[in-house]
């Protein structure tokens, strides 16, 4: 029978890595991405969402009192005003986002 040989727990696993003594350097990030969220929230744009959210809503009511013909007219009108307005805001967002 071969002999048992007895280990300390200080030799099965070393001992926790030290910390350096020389502290590193603080370096400065910069962010090539100019885009902030908060620019989204520009008054003109929130009061033409608001518009054409609002006469979207104006639009449901319409529909359930039963007035279609109503609801025709309102959606042939919207089908030229959405497109328009959207790419107007987004023209305007992009012509005075500073980047």
């Amino acid at each position: 029978m071969g002999k048992t040989k007895g280990f300390t727990f200080r030799k099965i696993f070393p001992s926790p890595h030290k910390p350096s003594l020389t502290r590193s350097r603080p370096f400065k990030a910069y962010s090539f991405v100019p885009f902030s969220p908060l620019a989204m929230l520009d008054p003109t744009i929130l009061t033409l969402g608001g518009i054409v959210l609002g006469i979207a809503i104006i639009e449901r009511i319409l529909e359930r009192w039963g007035v279609i013909d109503l609801v025709d007219q309102f959606a042939k009108v919207m089908r030229f005003i959405l497109p328009v307005t959207f790419y107007s805001a987004l023209i305007y967002f992009f012509a005075t986002f500073m980047f």
